[in-house]
């Protein structure tokens, strides 16, 4: 199934996407679940469905079942606005697993530095690492972001005013189904409730700037909305091999990322089994895979404008389109 959170008489509402490909419908489970009577489906929000269990994700495919020839029970995906799918987080962590990425940025923020400086020469002349350092390695390398600064598929992102240099990055993760603490890697697929896109959009300037403190990234990433999810969460059972999968960035049409999740230094099963290490997880938890190889502008040193619409695309989950814009004034 592909789990949506959409606006409904000023309500965020949890809702199923059905119907053909081509002619793609949101069914409001609230309205559904009522209509049937059915007692095991909780109400108000995904994030109540998703921390209800199995039992409750039974009774959303028996409710989904007996109702989704009810027209007047869902809408075109056309007509309404998406929101996140789980507007609030319990937690959300993003990783850094995909060795492309880890050895090109660093170059990319090198260059940033050549430039601040004026030496264009010294900028060109930057090369990516020959090799992945071995913490990433010996360990998934994460860090937390802010968890109330999210938004969903087609919402503008303005930039924060502290900020010139506008960057994406392409990347998808997963909504945690259970919670549990010290849980093994080969007991982890349980744990996964479903994947989803993410755009980690980037302040470059400030993450620079801050970095050299030696800590995690602050300002640079965590700005109102800067944190993108959706379009839908497809649960687990849609996605067999999650480490295979095609994916793609495109600026106004134009294609500047053609990747793939194959080659991730640690699996996402691998990632719940370190997190849990001595800390207990909670259902709807995020974890993010970190940018694809060649995924964002600070690899490929291209940078986004005011106006551009980033499309970012990963196979069999969907495309999630965001417009972005620079403050009045700047």
């Amino acid at each position: 199934m592909k789990f949506v959170t959409f606006s409904c008489d000023g309500r965020a509402v949890p809702g199923v996407v059905i119907g053909p490909p081509e002619k793609p419908r949101i069914l409001n489970l609230d309205a559904a679940a009522r209509r049937v009577g059915e007692p095991a489906y909780p109400s108000a929000s995904l994030l109540d469905l998703i921390e209800a269990g199995d039992r409750a994700l039974d009774a959303t495919r028996r409710v989904v079942e007996w109702t989704a020839a009810d027209e007047d029970l869902s809408l075109k995906i056309g007509s309404v606005v998406l929101l996140p799918p789980v507007p609030v987080p319990p937690q959300m962590r993003d990783f850094s697993v995909f060795p492309g990425h880890i050895r090109n940025a660093p170059a990319g923020m090198q260059r940033i530095a050549a430039r601040r400086h004026g030496d264009e020469a010294a900028a060109a002349a930057v090369k990516a690492l020959e090799d992945v350092p071995q913490v990433y390695r010996d360990r998934p390398i994460y860090y937390i972001t802010n968890r109330f600064s999210v938004s969903g598929p087609g919402a503008d992102i303005v930039w924060p005013d502290y900020s010139d240099l506008m960057d994406f990055e392409l990347e998808f993760g997963i909504f945690l189904s259970r919670g549990g603490r010290d849980i093994r890697a080969a007991d982890a697929s349980s744990h996964i409730f479903g994947y989803t896109i993410y755009n980690d959009f980037s302040a470059r300037d400030s993450q620079f700037e801050e970095m050299q403190g030696m800590l995690g990234p602050a300002k640079g990433k965590s700005f109102d909305a800067g944190n993108v999810l959706g379009p839908w969460i497809v649960t687990r059972d849609e996605i067999p091999d999650p480490y295979s999968l095609t994916m793609r960035a495109t600026v106004n049409g134009e294609v500047w990322t053609d990747s793939n999740s194959t080659g991730m230094l640690h699996s996402f099963e691998e990632m719940i089994a370190y997190v849990s290490r001595g800390e207990t997880l909670r259902p709807g938890e995020f974890f993010g895979s970190g940018t694809v190889g060649g995924g964002c502008g600070l690899e490929i040193d291209r940078w986004l404008k005011h106006g551009d619409v980033v499309e970012l695309e990963v196979e069999r989950i969907g495309v999630l389109r965001n417009r972005v814009l620079r403050a009045e004034g700047r």
